[in-house]
């Protein structure tokens, strides 16, 4: 037998036991059971969100805060509180339709095509991310490997595979809390394998009986500047939503 040989032999079965380790370091679960973890203290029925969002330009940074009303990842409404500027801007998603009403030029306007790839108020979030709210277990077929620490938390490594055509990023890199099974950090791929965006969690509260990170920063990888804070100010979930929120006519 051929050193070669011997050395592929060898790895493989490295590979196998490392693999039985993280299984075994995850209390038996695999790749699959630890999405199923994540996407149950994720996703809700419905929920309203208020946070600020903070983009930090070449130029300096600018604050926005919003109030966010969500349908499972069928409807969404957002509504600018503040600054002036932006404030009184709407936006309406419907399914895989998005629509943006415009208090300056008083008009709607819907988002769609290659415009969905485009900055969200400058920020490093473009309209597709705001418009994917999928469940990871719908949209990417997971592997668990390997685990590290990620700011003294021990955290499981995922890479997750698109299993659908319409979807914004064809690969992830996702490191998850072994305890708490929130993400702790993020990797984006594009098809080509090229890194396009980071995103990192923290701030891990327990909110009415689930964990979630309260503080996401993201990276657009291909732009400068420093990123975009994301900070949930107040989250509850499982609320009762008046159905009108969600129409053209909430947007004006």
């Amino acid at each position: 037998m051929s050193n070669k040989v011997k050395v592929f032999i060898l790895s493989a079965g490295a590979l196998a036991v490392a693999a039985a380790a993280y299984a075994q370091a995850g209390g038996g679960l695999d790749a699959d059971a630890i999405l199923e973890r994540i996407d149950r203290n994720m996703f809700s029925e419905n929920r309203i969100v208020e946070s600020s969002m903070t983009v930090h330009g070449r130029r300096g940074s600018r604050t926005m805060t919003l109030r966010t009303y969500s349908v499972g990842d069928r409807q969404s409404f957002t509504e600018y509180l503040s600054p002036p500027r932006e404030a009184g801007t709407k936006m309406l998603k419907l399914e895989d339709r998005l629509w943006i009403y415009s208090p300056s030029t008083d008009r709607i306007i819907q988002i769609s095509g290659h415009m969905l790839r485009q900055s969200v108020m400058g920020s490093d979030l473009s309209y597709e991310d705001m418009m994917e709210d999928r469940k990871l277990t719908d949209v990417y077929d997971a592997e668990l490997v390997g685990e590290e620490t990620v700011d003294g938390r021990p955290a499981f490594v995922l890479h997750l595979k698109a299993g659908v055509s319409d979807v914004a990023y064809d690969a992830r890199r996702i490191w998850i809390d072994t305890e708490r099974f929130v993400p702790l950090q993020e990797e984006l791929f594009a098809k080509s394998g090229q890194l396009l965006k980071r995103t990192e969690f923290s701030e891990v509260k327990r909110i009415e009986g689930r964990w979630f990170p309260t503080l996401v920063v993201f990276k657009d990888m291909l732009k400068q500047g420093d990123g975009t804070e994301f900070r949930m100010t107040d989250i509850k979930f499982d609320q009762d939503i008046p159905d009108h929120i969600f129409s053209k006519a909430s947007l004006r």
